[in-house]
């Protein structure tokens, strides 16, 4: 019998249980995943080269730190300011997002504050990308505006990958050290949920092959992108209520690094968001890597998705990027999560279960990529156990439409951004479409459930899922950490 039980150990699950130690009010706490812990997370392409599907889990998306912080670990300062030559400030904008229905802006600049304190405590690097250069910056945000794009740049931390491993090695210590518990390689299987409250969860260990019932007065669901699907299956299941969101589909794109040079120097990472003709659909770059690696990383149903890894210390010279499309979906059709693998599926399918990618000339001119074509490509692909093929097979019309748009008009910005060479990988999809109905504490409306970070649609990102686990642990404990 656990005081508090949480689903998932991604960052808002580690910030939570960090909280309540700092705030010394927590007794009996367990936190439960899939994976593994950190210092056993490995993806073993990096030795031979191509995905291997591991088994049960990936390691990428599983396990301590969860998924997002096994990408390239960057760290959005929403809260920090910069000045540009003649001394103007210039916020890095307090992008709340789904927080300011449940707090107001000075609230959320605070939890940043606290929560990139923590983060410089276990050792991130606390040099700043994007506040050298404003005066530049905000020339190449006038030259976007012009061509009808919308150029954000905050100031960022960038852990990198292999950094970010031995920061959260150090969270994982403190926990331990702490008497917080961990059950990792299991599945939680379904919630216990009596008369309208919650009571425990049914778990699968998958060393033993053994199912135990745990039971819990409180539970937190922190499940992560990668835990959005299951979620949305158990809340069918029970009843728990669920506004219909958007699902985010779209590409990896890779291009060389002399074509961002500006963009990378100036803000290391630069969010270019458009509506581009005929559709009018949102469509927005995310997760850039400055001299990146392509990564590939295996979700629920065995769904194979492509990712970027910016290292510290390794790196390539090609820039990737995300490029995706926000698809809102209306009555009837009541499905964005299905709708998302079904476009996975079938790129999957088409590639042989391994990510696909072909080439933006290729695709201008209406023909497949070869794996001839990528030998004498300009740009060499960083994902080597990506197959050449088809990339509009698979994803609609509408979405491929807005993607293809898209690039032209940020080209009109960053010349070289639509040459011919530059390379899609595909399926890029970003499964946080199941937002879960939440009062001001969190809770659902089962009593004693919670839900927190990316899954439930609460958060976007590494540094607001850590956030919000700062301050379920609050919440929970009617405490507020004046440090």
């Amino acid at each position: 019998m656990y005081d508090l039980i949480v689903v998932g150990m991604g960052p808002s699950a580690v910030f939570l249980a960090y909280e309540l130690i700092e705030l010394n009010n927590y007794k009996n706490v367990l936190l439960i995943d899939q994976g593994k812990p950190v210092e056993k997370r490995s993806c073993p392409m990096e030795k031979v080269g191509h995905c291997v599907n591991c088994k049960p889990y990936c390691n990428i998306t599983c396990g301590f730190s969860g998924a997002g912080a096994f990408s390239d670990g960057k760290l959005n300062s929403y809260h920090l300011s910069s000045r540009d030559k003649n001394g103007n400030i210039y916020l890095g904008g307090n992008d709340g997002g789904y927080f300011k229905q449940y707090m107001s802006e000075k609230e959320i600049t605070d939890l940043l504050t606290y929560t990139d304190n923590v983060y410089l405590k276990f050792g991130a690097d606390k040099k700043l990308n994007g506040v050298d250069h404003m005066d530049e910056i905000k020339k190449l945000q006038e030259k976007a505006s012009r061509n009808n794009l919308n150029l954000v740049s905050y100031p960022i931390r960038h852990l990198g990958t292999e950094k970010a491993h031995i920061l959260y090695g150090k969270l994982e210590d403190y926990l331990k050290e702490h008497n917080i518990n961990m059950l990792f390689e299991t599945e939680v299987k379904d919630l216990i949920i009596e008369d309208g409250s919650v009571k425990g969860v049914k778990v699968h260990k998958l060393k033993d092959k053994t199912d135990e019932d745990i039971m819990g007065s409180k539970v937190v669901l922190a499940v992560g992108r990668k835990g959005a699907s299951w979620l949305s299956e158990i809340c069918i299941k029970h009843g728990i209520n669920t506004k219909l969101g958007s699902v985010d589909i779209g590409i990896r794109y890779e291009l060389p690094d002399k074509v961002m040079e500006k963009i990378n120097e100036y803000m290391y990472e630069g969010k270019f968001i458009g509506r581009p003709f005929p559709y009018g659909d949102k469509v927005r770059t995310f997760c850039q890597n400055p001299s990146g690696f392509v990564s590939a990383e295996v979700y629920d149903n065995g769904l194979t998705l492509v990712n970027g890894h910016s290292y510290k210390d390794k790196k390539s010279t090609n820039t990737n990027l995300a490029i995706l499309v926000s698809h809102h979906f209306t009555y009837p059709f009541d499905k964005p999560i299905e709708y998302g693998e079904n476009v996975a599926q079938n790129l999957n399918r088409l590639g042989g279960n391994a990510i696909m990618v072909q080439r933006l000339g290729d695709i201008n001119r209406g023909r497949r990529t070869w794996p001839e074509d990528l030998e004498n490509n300009s740009v060499i692909p960083t994902l080597k156990g990506a197959v050449a093929g088809d990339l509009t097979y698979g994803l609609g019309y509408r979405t491929m439409t807005d993607i293809l748009q898209f690039i032209k008009d940020v080209d009109k910005v960053v010349e070289g951004f639509a040459h011919p060479d530059n390379l899609l990988y595909g399926p890029e999809i970003k499964f946080y479409s199941n937002e879960v109905v939440l009062d001001k504490n969190f809770m659902t409306n089962i009593n004693g459930l919670y839900s927190i970070g990316d899954g439930g649609g609460l958060t976007t990102g590494l540094m607001m899922a850590s956030c919000a686990g700062v301050k379920m642990a609050r919440i929970l404990t009617g405490e507020k950490n004046e440090k």
